[in-house]
């Protein structure tokens, strides 16, 4: 039997490259992208900087290649888990993660949502950065004005996310999420208790890379980290995704086995 992860990148793979043929503005040229002789994006030139000389990180990004079916392959010493949590995950696999709640059209929440091989648009902001997932239409809030995390937050999808610099080092620190946030399509699990830290490092006017951090003590026993890269999309846009038309995967899935 092929597995959940192999039919879901079908039905994405298919999903997008449908709306690509019929989608307007993906040819439009990015505004300040650098460009060789021909014309054609320079995804190779150094990496672009703000007049506080800080990387900009702004532009359409995809997750490539991207690590949400399985985000822990070859994590060195394996996933941390709590004994619970380790029984939850594997059941979940066996199960062929029928509870994921992207399958009820609910966002993938962090860092989940990072890892979507859908692009997502970051935009800088004076006091505050904020991404557009294209996938399920969503967006978070990275708050950039000195604000500290609540304290008593409402539990959230997305939780809350605070970001400062470090050096040429984005960081960004999120709390405060619900109990059944999944970490990857797999169904790693997390609870209340999960503290999450991305660092984007741009590398060059192309490439940029998110390295997560994972801290619940609830669901594992120390903290663990991943890495996803990411490739500029140039001259394109977002497309609309509307969760409805796009979830076929409960459809496909009794055909598969």
């Amino acid at each position: 039997m092929r597995n959940r992860a192999w039919w879901l990148t079908i039905v994405l793979t298919l999903t997008f490259a449908g709306a690509m043929v019929s989608a307007q503005w993906i040819r439009h040229p990015t505004a300040g992208l650098p460009r060789t002789a021909d014309g054609r994006p320079d995804l190779s030139a150094p990496t672009p900087r703000g007049s506080d000389g800080k990387p900009i990180i702004a532009g359409l990004w995809v997750a490539r290649p991207s690590i949400i079916f399985d985000m822990a392959r070859g994590l060195p010493g394996g996933v941390p888990y709590q004994p619970w949590a380790e029984a939850l995950f594997k059941r979940r696999v066996a199960d062929d993660a029928r509870e994921d709640p992207t399958a009820k059209c609910i966002v993938g929440g962090v860092p989940r949502s990072d890892f979507v091989p859908y692009p997502m648009k970051i935009l800088q902001l004076p006091d505050m950065v904020v991404i557009l997932y294209e996938a399920v239409h969503s967006y978070r809030q990275i708050f950039t004005d000195g604000r500290e995390l609540p304290k008593d937050p409402n539990p959230a999808w997305y939780g809350y996310s605070v970001g400062r610099w470090d050096g040429d080092v984005f960081v960004v620190t999120s709390t405060g999420f619900n109990d059944d946030v999944w970490l990857d399509n797999m169904g790693r699990p997390a609870t209340s208790a999960l503290r999450v830290t991305e660092r984007f490092r741009r590398q060059n006017t192309g490439r940029m890379e998110i390295e997560v951090t994972i801290d619940d003590p609830k669901t594992y026993t120390r903290p663990w980290t991943v890495t996803q890269p990411l490739a500029l999309v140039p001259d394109s846009e977002l497309l609309e995704y509307i969760c409805n038309e796009n979830n076929k995967y409960f459809e496909i899935l009794p055909k598969a086995k």
